[in-house]
Order: C-alpha cells, then sequence, then structure tokens
C-alpha cells in the first residue's frame, strides 16, 4: 500500500517525502529516487490553512488568559450624562513614566464612559 495513498500529489506514493522538480520533466523524491511525469503534477495547486493556534503554536507564543477583575468604586464624581455618582473606575499608565496615570470611570447606572487625567 502507498503511503500517501494519493492524498498529496507532490509527496512520493512509496515514502512519503516531498517531490522536488528535478527537471521540466519529472517530479523525483530525492530519498528513494521514484521519479513521476511533471505532467502528473502540472497545473495542480497547494493550498494550507493556518491557524492562529498553529501560528501560537509554531512560535512559541502563549495565551494570557485575562481574569475579570472586581473593580474599585467611588463616588466622588458625578455622571455627566444621567448624574448618577456611583462609577466603577481603574488606572492605567498612558504616556511617559514622569506623568500621571490616566483614570477610567463607568458610571454603575448608565455605563457612560470617562477619563481623566
Amino acid at each position: 500500500m502507498a503511503y500517501s495513498e494519493g492524498r498529496d500529489f507532490m509527496f512520493c506514493d512509496l515514502c512519503g517525502t516531498m517531490r522536488t522538480l528535478s527537471s521540466t520533466k519529472h517530479a523525483q523524491c530525492p530519498l528513494c529516487k521514484r521519479k513521476i511525469s511533471a505532467k502528473e503534477i502540472s497545473g495542480r495547486q497547494i493550498s494550507y490553512t493556518a491557524t492562529a493556534e498553529d501560528i501560537r503554536r509554531e512560535l512559541g507564543i502563549t495565551i494570557i488568559r485575562e481574569e475579570k477583575v472586581q473593580l474599585q468604586k467611588t463616588d466622588a464624581k458625578t455622571c455627566e450624562k444621567c448624574g448618577h455618582n456611583e462609577h466603577t473606575y481603574y488606572s492605567r499608565q498612558m504616556r511617559s513614566a514622569d506623568e500621571g496615570a490616566t483614570t477610567f470611570y463607568v458610571c454603575t447606572n448608565c455605563q457612560h464612559q470617562f477619563t481623566e487625567n
């Protein structure tokens, strides 16, 4: 029984090694030296689909899963949209380290978002 069983025309039917075009007339297996006519593979296309997971695996990249955190609440600000005074907030360093962090607020009533630098 042939190794590739006709699944892929670029691989040797006997040993499974990828064929190379040894001339314009023949494709040859570099391992077992079996030749086939170039006409058998002429006009055929090879396609391959790589998923994001395939790429990450190949590059050795692992995904760090973000965990939901309980945001802090404050009543120091009043929502400019609905007038409610309770907000969740978090801070993030958005500019250079010698400048202050940006604080992001979300109204717990209407979900309006605003920032303070």
